[in-house]
């Protein structure tokens, strides 16, 4: 029995201190942290503001500090270079799936490998996303910290519902380096129900349809709830369209009534950041207005709400389209629709509204603040997991991550701590050796990043793989947990159809006592892990580029140039010396000095095999 001694007075005092679990919605342009306060979920406001939104933005400052929040968002026009915003759409992506982005940021995005998860490059310091939002998480559990008076160790993170494993994992990851013992990943429309009361009764059959229009995001999901669980029935969406893409709209209009108008007056006004505030605060003024005027410089800028609506129509009719493919996706008919929630700050526009009503013939629900729903629902299911809501059910879970090793001795992590059993997850890989015959699958259980801090639970070998060169091989490893907890790991050879397999039954064979050191420990050297596993992986990454650029040196000999071998050969060396030292950002700038240097060379040669090969071949 646990009895509270007051330490000051040494009385014993009579009510045990609540575990303080946080709920946070981690947002692609505003963040947020919350709480449950006595029986009802408030929202923390940040340190630099009197807001509760804490803007998404990091600022690297000539000293190198990192600022977060409303001082960052200051520099995004006078040093865009050296701030970062939505970083969460670069979460678990590679180049290949953010190039889009590159046009619409000032800050440097590295595609050295367009397969590879995306990095960012700040004064010569590459960053990850994962480190990147883990600076937000950090600012977001000081605010929490000050204002609560008391550290806070644990919080539940909230996701768009379309978010891959990879992303999720991600963010596990941004929130264990940011020193929180992250206990459950919430799905941003199933928080957004629990603001609203819904599924704190598990009597209750209900489908939700949330609309969530965002800064820079928009996605509607469909849930259908029932004994308290909610199931995600179908998501649709845009990564790429928010209230950001109204502002321009806004903007564009001024720019085309008042330059033209004003002359060489209009052009000579700062149409940057100064429009760009004007704009959002029309959109936020003609939701409960009719009329705006502002004043910039000697330029009035006015606009009506009719004129405001006309403009942001296509926006509207985008989102409508989704809501259409999102609810027949679902399987269900709009009049099914219990209810529509509102989520973002954008939605509380009135012709989103009055669409909406008139597609599923309910009037939209937007009582609880929009901006703030997701992570009043969060910090609710933090209560539920922190044991103060006896009366809601929570299933059983895995306690803690289950992997394989890698390349470098790295954990790869396929069922994350905290996923509901049973679970079925899998990932792909390949080879790294040309022939690679046989792969040894070693299974691990732990939260560290490198297995050697970890406990492994057994290891099987897929044999026979046919002789392919490195990376052709398409291996995937499967990791199944029934009921019973018994975890199956099977690794099958997908090109071949070759297959093997393990029962582990010890799953969970560890105290709560070795469980909760394991945990710790892996927050205690987050930092430290992130580091290593930076430097692995960058090693890892070199030593590919290496092997590959002897390969190619080798095979285009005839058409490269003398001069040219001797440059990638010395690249080549610095490379390899770069990796010598063992430092990361030393080891990627080496890289992409490489990179930059062999790409036109690979094309060339590339547009000069094709030719040989077409030649006296009559298309």
């Amino acid at each position: 029995m646990k009895i509270p001694i007051d330490l000051k007075t040494g009385s014993i005092d009579a009510k045990e201190e609540k575990d303080v679990i946080v709920g946070i919605d981690l947002g692609t342009t505003n963040s947020l942290v919350a709480y449950i306060s006595g029986e009802n979920p408030v929202t923390i406001k940040s340190n630099c503001g009197q807001n509760a939104l804490t803007p998404s933005v990091l600022h690297f400052s000539k000293d190198e500090t990192i600022i977060v929040g409303d001082e960052a968002k200051k520099f995004l026009v006078s040093d865009p270079q050296n701030t970062v915003f939505s970083v969460k759409r670069l979460m678990g992506k590679s180049y290949n799936d953010v190039s889009k982005l590159k046009s619409s940021i000032g800050y440097e995005i590295i595609d050295e490998d367009k397969e590879a998860l995306v990095k960012i490059r700040v004064k010569n310091k590459f960053y990850s996303p994962i480190e990147l939002s883990s600076e937000i998480l950090k600012s977001l559990k000081k605010d929490a910290e000050n204002h609560l008076k008391h550290p806070i160790t644990k919080a539940v993170i909230t996701v768009p519902a379309y978010f891959n494993d990879a992303q999720r994992q991600a963010t596990r990851d941004a929130g264990k380096l940011a020193g929180l013992d992250v206990l459950r990943i919430v799905n941003e429309p199933t928080a957004a129900s629990l603001a609203y009361g819904i599924g704190l009764s598990r009597d209750v059959v209900s489908n939700i349809a949330v609309y969530d229009l965002g800064g820079g995001t928009f996605d509607i999901s469909v849930l259908h709830l029932e004994d308290g669980v909610f199931d995600v029935l179908s998501t649709h969406g845009d990564t790429f369209l928010g209230g950001d893409d109204i502002d321009r709209l806004i903007i564009e209009h001024w720019e085309n009534k008042y330059i033209p108008l004003q002359g060489d007056e209009a052009k000579s006004l700062n149409f940057g950041q100064e429009i760009r505030l004007a704009a959002e605060e029309a959109k936020i003024f003609l939701s409960s207005h009719d009329h705006f005027l502002s004043k910039i410089g000697n330029l009035y800028l006015d606009l009506d709400k009719t004129t405001f609506e006309t403009l942001i129509l296509p926006v509207i009719q985008k989102t409508m389209d989704s809501v259409r493919l999102a609810v027949k996706d679902s399987g269900l008919k709009t009049e099914e629709i219990d209810k529509v929630i509102l989520v973002g700050g954008s939605s509380r526009i009135p012709l989103i509204k009055k669409h909406l009503k008139e597609f599923f013939g309910i009037t939209p629900d937007d009582s609880v603040n929009p901006d703030e729903v997701v992570a009043l629902g969060a910090a609710i299911q933090a209560d539920i997991l922190a044991g103060n809501r006896k009366d809601i059910l929570l299933l059983d879970v895995s306690p803690l991550s289950l992997g394989i090793e890698t390349v470098g001795g790295l954990m790869d992590t396929i069922i994350p701590r905290n996923s509901k059993v049973p679970a079925k997850a899998g990932r792909q890989y390949t080879t790294s050796v040309d022939g690679q015959a046989n792969l040894r699958i070693s299974v691990y259980q732990g939260e560290r990043d490198l297995v050697q801090h970890n406990r492994k639970l057994g290891e099987f070998i897929l044999r026979n793989i046919p002789g392919m060169v490195a990376g052709m091989p398409k291996i995937e490893v499967q990791f199944i947990i029934d009921a019973d907890g018994i975890l199956t790991v099977k690794a099958r050879e997908l090109r071949s159809g070759i297959e093997s397999s393990i029962d582990i039954r010890s799953t969970y064979g560890i105290s709560e006592e070795q469980m909760a050191l394991m945990l710790l420990d892996s927050i205690k050297n987050a930092e430290g892990d992130v580091q290593r596993r930076g430097i692995l992986e960058a090693v890892n990454e070199a030593n590919n580029i290496l092997q590959a650029s002897e390969k190619f040196i080798k095979q285009n000999e005839d058409i490269l140039s003398e001069d040219e071998i001797v440059m990638l050969r010395n690249l080549t060396v610095k490379l390899e010396k770069a990796v010598d030292s063992s430092e990361k950002d030393t080891i990627h700038t080496a890289i992409t000095k490489l990179n930059d240097y062999s790409l036109p060379l690979a094309q060339r040669a590339l547009d000069v095999n094709i030719s040989k090969a077409l030649k006296g071949v009559k298309v």
